[in-house]
């Protein structure tokens, strides 16, 4: 009788695909051009986005803190790239035997999530990623805020949920962490009074009005793209952030389920909490920065011990390469023993 060695991994491995906001001048790029199977993974997706599309994007990326900040700011430019990252950087974690249990993705980080799943391939996600920056033409002026208060506290500055020029909550990120999205000049005048009230907030680094009422129609400019396009069932299981749960089979293979989200607010805690309702998992952000690390941080799981959060790449450009290289054992280090290659 043959005995199989079944790894042992301490906890499931969670990947968290962060989104508009997380971006920065050089994220990733020391991997490209030193990382053979990242750099790959970087070019197909450019290559796929065609030749109006793909090199000037690569180029613009690459040149780093050559280029002024607010070019990577703009989301025809930051939500390709993140999606390309964390894609390329999950794949890679699968090529060293880091197959995730589960995928959680913050806004266009869904879409990452639903690309690495199998819902859709990579020629059609960066059909998808084109498809987006067209519909994003379509937004007024607007933004976010990110105000140190919970969505309760927050009732009086919002405006109707069916009407294009209200600030409404775009994102839930944590307890006393919440988003608050809408069109200038309205968002504007919410933070002013925010300023008046003495309520601590910052500007988000996203130009546009994501996740509210004014973004309905560019959702709805999306879902007509997406309709063309095969869908399929998620072979990894998605934890999403616009319904706080896994995602269904029926809403996978509906287009406006992943098109309509960017009119529709971002439950990142609610979604965080059911899924460490379910036991412990080692939460690995794959993408720039640790904007999910850190919130994810201050759940009672991780702060009692009962899940580990791991970022694996640093909060500025440089360090990439080492923190790269040092993944496996810091996943080691918390309990997770990789498959052996073919498993």
């Amino acid at each position: 009788m043959t005995t199989h060695h079944v790894p042992a991994r301490r906890r499931p491995v969670a990947l968290l695909l962060p989104g508009q906001g997380a971006q920065h001048l050089g994220m990733a790029v020391e991997l490209y051009g030193h990382d053979r199977g990242f750099t790959a993974r970087m070019d197909a997706f450019f290559d796929l986005l065609g030749p109006e599309h793909g090199p000037p994007m690569r180029a613009d990326w690459l040149a780093g803190a050559d280029r002024p900040a607010e070019l990577l700011d703009g989301p025809w430019r930051a939500q390709p790239l993140l999606f390309a990252v964390a894609c390329a950087l999950a794949r890679g974690l699968g090529e060293r035997g880091v197959r995730p249990d589960v995928l959680l993705g913050h806004s266009v980080g869904e879409l990452a999530a639903a690309a690495l799943s199998g819902v859709f391939d990579l020629g059609a996600a960066a059909r998808l990623m084109t498809a987006r920056s067209d519909a994003l033409a379509q937004l007024p002026p607007g933004g976010m805020l990110s105000v140190a208060a919970p969505p309760a506290e927050l009732a009086g500055y919002l405006g109707p949920a069916d009407r294009a020029d209200s600030v409404v909550i775009g994102a839930v990120n944590a307890p006393r962490q919440t988003v608050l999205a809408g069109p200038e000049p309205e968002l504007q005048r919410v933070a002013d009074r925010l300023t008046a009230a003495g309520t601590l907030f910052h500007r988000v680094r996203a130009p546009l009005p994501f996740h509210s009422p004014a973004a309905a129609e560019a959702g709805e400019h999306l879902t007509r793209a997406l309709a063309g396009m095969t869908l399929h069932p998620p072979r990894i299981p998605i934890q999403s952030t616009r319904t706080g749960r896994r995602v269904t089979e029926s809403e996978a293979l509906d287009p406006g389920f992943w098109a309509r989200q960017l009119a529709q607010p971002v439950l990142f805690w609610p979604a965080l909490d059911a899924l460490l309702a379910e036991g412990g998992h080692t939460l690995v952000e794959a993408g720039p920065g640790r904007s999910l690390s850190v919130l994810a941080r201050r759940h009672p799981a991780v702060r009692g011990g009962r899940s580990d959060v791991l970022a694996l790449l640093p909060s500025g450009a440089e360090g990439t390469r080492d923190a790269w290289r040092q993944a496996p054992a810091r996943l080691a280090a918390a309990g997770f023993e990789p498959l052996s290659a073919g498993a």
